[in-house]
């Protein structure tokens, strides 16, 4: 079949669906690099994981070069290739150093989860424009760095799949501030233009927008009954798992999903349906 597709005076990259029978959501001969990867209970962990599982290479980028060491030894020691790196995804310098020194050692890179972030749970009238600022650097211009640094690296096909937060769309109310709830939405509001833009290249964006989910974010994991009492009127009725958010964006990074840009998926259990 031709590799590209003309449709109303454009060219558009032509997916290759999977044979059928294949393994679904293989991805096998892939890179991949998740930021915010080294926390121990953490989303960009359970993706690290998620995704060696179907085997990609994985490159963990975290700030923490301990923490992104320690998952990396974890996904070796179950035989995935995997790689640790510093990255902090505020500097520009730093994120172009990373990301050619990533394909340098891997070859490639055909996927990036733009993962890496911070909140606080502050009060507007409390809050200092340096903490604005810090959420707002860390959130959205981060994944606004690692997005325009993958495209130099990315061909004719490719995955980005950034986490935003149920915080954007119902304007908080789980845990964090304005500030986190704004760095969020502007992820939505990115995500969205920019897969207007290349994905007739091949390459999707995409985001989820996880709920309450147990992450070293909320400052630890709550116990069994608190976790009881916080979701006993969610439509699921338990919290969220990193897991749940890694399958989801599993998902997204496959070729399965190949014609699915510029969406969210959204991971609550149903606490917020839109």
């Amino acid at each position: 079949c031709k590799p590209n597709v003309e449709w109303g005076g454009k060219v558009f990259r032509k997916e290759r669906a999977p044979p059928m029978g294949a393994a679904m959501f293989d991805l096998t001969r892939r890179t991949a690099i998740v930021t915010g990867a080294g926390s121990p209970r953490g989303i960009g962990r359970a993706i690290a994981h998620a995704l060696a599982a179907q085997g990609a290479a994985i490159a963990v980028a975290d700030i923490a070069s301990d923490g992104a060491q320690r998952v990396a030894d974890e996904l070796q020691a179950v035989g995935a290739t995997a790689r640790a790196y510093r990255l902090d995804v505020t500097d520009e310098a730093i994120v172009a150093a990373v990301f050619a020194r990533v394909v340098e050692d891997f070859g490639a890179l055909h996927i990036l989860v733009n993962n890496a972030g911070v909140t606080q749970p502050i009060r507007v009238a409390a809050m200092t424009i340096d903490d604005w600022e810090r959420v707002l650097r860390v959130n959205a211009t981060g994944t606004f760095l690692c997005s325009r640094e993958a495209l130099k690296h990315l061909s004719d096909w490719g995955r980005i799949v950034s986490l935003s937060s149920v915080s954007a769309k119902r304007g908080g109310g789980v845990f964090g501030g304005a500030h986190y709830s704004a760095a969020k939405a502007a992820i939505l509001g990115f995500s969205k233009a920019l897969a207007r833009e290349v994905s007739p290249q091949g390459i999707t964006v995409n985001c989820v927008a996880p709920g309450l989910i147990l992450t070293d974010i909320r400052g630890g994991v709550e116990s069994e009954a608190e976790q009881r009492r916080v979701s006993r009127d969610f439509p699921v009725p338990r919290v969220g798992t990193p897991a749940d958010v890694a399958a989801a964006v599993c998902y997204l990074c496959s070729d399965e999903a190949g014609y699915i840009t510029g969406e969210e998926i959204d991971i609550n259990g149903g606490t917020h349906i839109d």
